[in-house]
C-alpha cells in the first residue's frame, strides 16, 4: 500500500473558444433619460448653476439690442439737432493782422437770406480785467463777484441755440442795434448770483457796468455752456470792450438736409470779396458718428457680457466637479455594470450641456425683455436683430460644454473598485 497517491489530473484543451463578454451601449433614449434623472435629482442645485448661464446670455443680448436702439436714436437726434448745426469761424486775423474782426455788422442778415438757413448768429468770449468780476451789487467792488464767462451775442445766437426761457425775453435786433445794456443769464448764473425773478428788473455788473437782466433760460438744444454764461448783445460789448481778443464765431441753425450747403456758401455770403476770412464747419457724417458710438458701446457691453458668461461657465463646472465627487459610488457602480469611460463622459457632458441650454434660453428672454421695457421706459423703437436671438442659446450651450468638460473628465477616471469602496 503506498503512502501517498497521486493523482493526475489531466487537462484538456475545450475545442470551443471562449466567448467575448457582450459590447457595452448607451443609446441616446438612455442618455438623454440618465441626464434628465441627474438634473432632477437636485433642482435648486440645477436652478441655481443655470444662473451664471442666464445672466451672461441675458445681458450679451440686452447689450446688443441696447446698443442698436441706442445707435438708432442717436441718428434721430442726430439728424434733428447736430446735422442741421454750422459753425463758421473768424479767421481773418490770420490771413490779414490789420483785421480784427472779419464778420461784418449785418453779418446775420446775410446768412439767413441763404436758402435753407432758419437763424445765424455771431458770438464771441469777452475777456475782462482780471479785477473785473461779475456781481449783483453795485458796491464791494470785486469783492463778493463772481468769475463767470461774459459772452457777446448777436440776437441770431440766442434764436438759433433754441433756448428755454423760464423768465422774462432774450433780447432782440432792436436792442443789438441800439447798443442796449440789458443782458440774458443761464439758469446756473442766475442761482449763483441770487437773482431768482426778473419782474423787478434786476441788475448785474460787469466790472463797473450795469446790464438789466431781462430774461433767465433754463435750457438750450445747442451751446449748453450758454446756461452757465452772461450773455449781452454784440454791439454793447464791442463798445465797451473793443473787438474780441480772438477769433468770433457763428453759429448757423438750417433745415434738415441743408447744413452741407450752407457751409459751403456761408463765406461767400458774409464777404464776397474775402472769404478766406472765414471757415464753415459742416455736420459730420452721421455714418460715422454711429460708427464710432457703435464700436465704443459694443467693445464696453460686450466684455461686461464676456465676464458674465466666464462667472457663468465656472459655476457650471464647479458645480459639476462637486456633483461627480458625490456620485462616485454611483458611477462605481455603473462601471462595474458596464459602463465604458466614455459613457459617464457624455452623459455629465450632457447634463452640463443641458443646464447651459436652458439658462441661454432664459437668458435670451430676459434680455430681450429688457431691451424691450428700456425701450418702452425711454420711448424708443426697440431693436433687436435676428442673429442675436437665434445664436444666444447656442451661446449657453458652448458654455455649458465647455464648463463640463473637465468635471466629465475627472469622472471617467474614476475605476469601480475605489469608488464602491467609498
Amino acid at each position: 500500500m503506498r503512502s501517498r497517491q497521486v493523482v493526475r489530473f489531466r487537462l484538456r484543451r475545450s475545442s470551443r473558444r471562449p466567448q467575448p463578454l457582450p459590447v457595452t451601449r448607451l443609446s441616446a433614449r438612455d442618455l438623454m433619460a440618465e441626464s434628465l434623472a441627474g438634473i432632477l435629482q437636485r433642482p435648486a442645485r440645477s436652478v441655481l448653476t443655470s444662473v451664471g448661464t442666464v445672466l451672461g446670455v441675458g445681458t450679451f443680448v440686452a447689450v446688443l439690442g441696447l446698443t442698436a436702439t441706442a445707435s438708432s436714436q442717436i441718428d434721430e437726434r442726430f439728424n434733428a439737432l447736430s446735422a442741421t448745426e454750422v459753425t463758421v469761424e473768424d479767421i481773418a486775423h490770420d490771413q490779414n493782422s490789420f483785421v480784427d474782426l472779419g464778420f461784418p455788422d449785418d453779418a446775420d442778415q446775410r446768412v439767413e437770406r441763404l436758402n435753407g438757413v432758419e437763424h445765424a448768429g455771431v458770438y464771441w468770449p469777452v475777456h475782462l480785467p482780471d479785477t473785473d468780476m461779475v456781481r449783483s451789487a453795485p458796491v464791494g467792488g470785486s469783492r463778493g463777484g463772481e468769475d463767470v464767462q461774459v459772452v457777446a451775442a448777436s440776437s441770431g445766437v440766442l434764436n438759433a441755440a433754441g433756448p428755454s426761457v423760464s423768465q422774462g425775453r432774450v433780447f432782440d435786433r432792436w436792442h443789438d442795434g441800439t447798443r442796449q445794456r440789458v443782458a440774458v443769464l443761464g439758469s446756473g448764473v442766475a442761482a449763483r448770483l441770487g437773482i431768482s425773478t426778473v419782474e423787478t428788473q434786476p441788475a448785474v455788473f460787469i466790472g463797473d457796468e450795469a446790464f438789466t437782466v431781462i430774461g433767465v433760460i433754463d435750457d438750450v438744444e445747442r451751446k449748453a455752456d450758454l446756461l452757465l454764461s452772461v450773455m449781452v448783445p454784440r454791439s454793447t460789448a464791442q463798445h465797451l470792450w473793443g473787438p474780441p481778443k480772438e477769433g468770433a464765431r457763428m453759429l448757423i441753425s438750417t433745415r434738415l438736409g441743408a447744413a452741407g450747403l450752407v457751409a459751403e456758401e456761408s463765406a461767400t455770403a458774409l464777404d464776397p470779396a474775402h472769404p478766406q476770412y472765414f471757415k464753415a464747419i459742416p455736420p459730420p457724417d452721421p455714418r460715422t458718428l454711429r460708427a464710432k458710438v457703435t464700436s465704443d458701446l459694443d467693445q464696453l457691453f460686450l466684455l461686461l457680457a464676456a465676464i458674465c458668461l466666464f462667472i457663468g461657465a465656472v459655476g457650471i463646472a464647479n458645480t459639476t466637479l462637486v456633483a461627480v465627487l458625490e456620485r462616485t459610488g454611483e458611477i462605481g457602480l455603473r462601471r462595474a455594470l458596464g459602463a465604458r469611460g466614455r459613457h459617464i463622459t457624455v452623459q455629465f457632458l450632457t447634463e452640463s450641456a443641458a443646464l447651459g441650454t436652458l439658462g441661454g434660453l432664459v437668458g435670451t428672454s430676459l434680455g430681450t425683455l429688457t431691451v424691450v421695457g428700456v425701450a418702452i421706459a425711454r420711448e424708443w423703437t426697440p431693436v433687436i436683430h435676428p442673429a442675436t436671438v437665434s445664436t444666444a442659446p447656442m451661446i449657453g450651450l458652448l458654455t455649458g460644454l465647455l464648463a463640463g468638460l473637465y468635471p466629465a473628465w475627472r469622472a471617467s477616471r474614476i475605476q469601480p473598485v475605489e469608488a464602491l469602496r467609498r
